[in-house]
């Protein structure tokens, strides 16, 4: 079985898949940590995030150590995904990774085009959002609440927009998601609103 929970930044997506995954017996993916780690792998190498060729060598390049790096978090890492994600020729070599995980384990996975796109017939799909005001407030508060709050909100409608207008699988929901409004909704009430779906579908 493959849950696809899908939205923008600091909507609460990871959060409830992994809660999801735990309950539900199944296996785990953020799979937009194998774009932020394809981004600091260019950053490393000292390229720009948004050349192709530098994007796709380190997209094949990548190594499970990529992915539990301690620097994929931050405005500049969220930059870099963000070019990287834009890029066909990464989405390519990173889709069969995904799809893989997903049909061997089973999985929740947590994305921006997980139902449209790597898995566009996973059994239950879910299109989590929030207010971008709620979302940056969120931003801010893992960041410490400390600095200029309107700038992670003006980073993260950036960010939005990026995502939505590319060319390659843009951010949108499925035509058969649900979606999932957290903008007031805490953790545990979020969880429960998806697991009552996910029953649902399942029976």
């Amino acid at each position: 079985m493959v849950i696809a929970v899908d939205g923008p930044a600091a909507a609460g997506k990871g959060t409830l898949a992994r809660r999801l995954a735990a309950h539900l017996g199944l296996a785990y993916l953020d799979t937009g940590l194998l774009y932020r780690a394809t981004g600091r792998r260019v950053l490393d190498s000292a390229a720009d995030p948004a050349d192709a060729a530098a994007a796709e060598a380190a997209a094949r390049g990548l190594t499970p150590a990529d992915l539990a790096r301690g620097d994929l978090r931050g405005p500049e890492a969220d930059r870099a995904a963000s070019a990287v994600a834009a890029q066909p020729a990464v989405r390519a070599a990173l889709l069969d990774w995904q799809r893989d995980f997903g049909r061997t384990h089973g999985a929740v996975l947590d994305g921006r085009d997980i139902g449209t796109v790597v898995f566009p017939d996973a059994r239950v799909k879910l299109f989590v959002t929030a207010s971008a005001e709620e979302r940056a407030r969120r931003r801010w508060l893992e960041q410490g609440g400390t600095g200029d709050r309107e700038a992670v909100l003006a980073a993260l409608v950036a960010r939005d927009a990026q995502d939505a207008a590319r060319a390659v699988a843009p951010m949108k929901p499925a035509e058969d998601a649900t979606l999932i409004d957290t903008t007031e909704l805490d953790a545990d009430a979020a969880f429960a609103r998806a697991l009552a779906v996910v029953e649902a579908r399942l029976r």
